[in-house]
């Protein structure tokens, strides 16, 4: 079952990145450093409810798969944490890596976040790629795609 879910999570990735490049006219070079910059801006961002900021770095063409499989766009996500249904209080990454292909960077790492989901807290360890792409000066959050670590 993890080898399928690697396959899986490879194939999504794969057919992402070509889709990003189709727009590479505004395309620029993004550091590792850059793209963890921006990670963690976003996770700071997401615990202290800074919707202005996930409004600014957030991808219009977001795509936030969670590890329950549930699918959100830019708009479902941060209003679901808007609504106060998904209130993330601590968000930690270890064993980061970061790749880079010219305008995109591909972090992939373990996360363990503590979070309440309509009212219940639940603690989620996971897996995850965290995908970002630097363009016109701006890094913008274009997918995020993770799987519960049993």
């Amino acid at each position: 079952m993890n080898r399928f879910i690697s396959r899986l999570m490879l194939a999504v990735l794969l057919g992402l990145v070509p889709a990003l490049y189709a727009h590479a006219d505004s395309c620029e070079y993004i550091t590792a450093d850059e793209a963890q910059n921006a990670e963690q801006m976003r996770q700071v961002a997401q615990t202290t409810n800074d919707f202005d900021t996930l409004e600014k770095i957030f991808s219009p063409d977001l795509i936030y798969v969670h590890s329950s499989s549930v699918v959100d766009s830019k708009q479902s996500y941060i209003e679901s944490m808007r609504s106060g249904a998904v209130v993330y209080k601590v968000m930690r990454h270890s064993d980061v890596v970061v790749r880079t292909f010219g305008c995109i960077a591909i972090l992939t790492g373990n996360g363990n976040y503590d979070v309440r989901v309509n009212g219940k807290d639940v603690n989620v360890v996971l897996r995850f790629h965290s995908v970002w792409k630097k363009t016109d000066g701006e890094l913008k959050y274009v997918s995020w795609q993770s799987t519960r670590i049993p």
